[in-house]
């Protein structure tokens, strides 16, 4: 319902509440840090807008006619409304500042997230302000973008080949996947890898379907004119495929950051596929403006970005 154009805004119903608690339009004024005169001024323009004579002027000061008592009630419960909403806006304010909601894919969670948070908190206090109170859900890329664009997360972090509709997003890391067996694997010993049309082909212990490493594996051969075979196994977590994996199920491709401690000791080989891009970028992704919203979401991410992001591959992030 559109309000009709007689109705007075809150200031002018304010004006009226203080002379009727005065009794006069110098300490209405008073109260207002208003003169006199200006007092004057708007209750007279009330009363054009509204089209009702609201108080009486007298050489001892201002009485409100009946009609200016009824407006006065009514001014009252709308005022004590508008203070609510305007301390309801103040508190959600100060939300938006110090409480995060973050979703974030399974890569960025477990590898990049946890020391991000521990030196924006650190970074933080050390400069006097408040760190974000953060509450991280773990989920894959597709699910991510679901609760950001539902608004059940103020902040999320994927690692699709591609953004939906309807997001803004910042490169805040770069990483690369990586071709793993176990030790005693047969593609282990290839001192050339193996072919895109080997790995195209080979059923391969995956993440399950809308997971951003599975995505970005499927775009990238693609890429090549080549569609990956079914999965030999399909697990809901980084950590089952790794384990998949060392149980002998099959190959897997999985990001750098998930498998560096078994690259380094051993405990799982890379094998390398010539022809197949595995670089891909991680992003920050949130609805609205280019500019990240201000308050704790721009506080993280400006921070992620003083870092240089958490880059598998050596190289800064960049922003767009």
């Amino acid at each position: 319902m559109t309000l009709s154009p007689r109705m007075p805004d809150l200031t002018a119903l304010q004006i009226l509440l203080a002379v009727a608690r005065t009794g006069t339009l110098s300490a209405a004024g008073r109260e207002a840090g208003l003169t006199q005169q200006a007092v004057s001024a708007r209750l007279a323009a009330l009363e054009k807008v509204t089209g009702v004579r609201l108080a009486t002027r007298t050489t001892r000061g201002a009485r409100l006619t009946p009609e200016g008592v009824v407006v006065a009630q009514w001014a009252d419960r709308l005022i004590r409304l508008a203070e609510e909403v305007d301390a309801g806006l103040a508190a959600l304010r100060e939300d938006s500042h110090t409480r995060l909601r973050v979703s974030a894919s399974l890569t960025v969670a477990e590898h990049l997230l946890p020391s991000w948070l521990v030196s924006c908190r650190a970074d933080t206090a050390r400069r006097g302000g408040t760190p974000p109170d953060v509450v991280l859900t773990a989920a894959n890329s597709d699910q991510v973008v679901e609760q950001v664009l539902a608004g059940t997360a103020d902040l999320g972090f994927v690692e699709g080949p591609s953004m939906p509709a309807g997001l803004r997003s910042r490169v805040v890391a770069r990483d690369e996947l990586v071709l793993v067996v176990p030790p005693d694997h047969r593609w282990a010993r290839r001192r050339t890898g193996v072919t895109v049309a080997e790995l195209a082909g080979t059923p391969l212990v995956t993440r399950e379907r809308g997971s951003g490493t599975r995505d970005f594996l499927g775009s990238a051969l693609r890429a090549t004119g080549r569609e990956p075979a079914p999965a030999v196994l399909e697990l809901s977590t980084t950590a089952a495929v790794r384990a998949g994996v060392l149980a002998g199920a099959g190959p897997a491709v999985l990001s750098r950051l998930a498998v560096e401690d078994d690259l380094r000791t051993g405990r799982l080989r890379a094998v390398e596929v010539p022809g197949l891009d595995l670089r891909r970028e991680l992003r920050a992704i949130w609805t609205g403006a280019r500019t990240p919203p201000a308050g704790a979401v721009r506080v993280l991410l400006g921070h992620i970005q003083s870092l240089g992001g958490g880059s598998a591959s050596g190289q800064p992030p960049a922003a767009r």
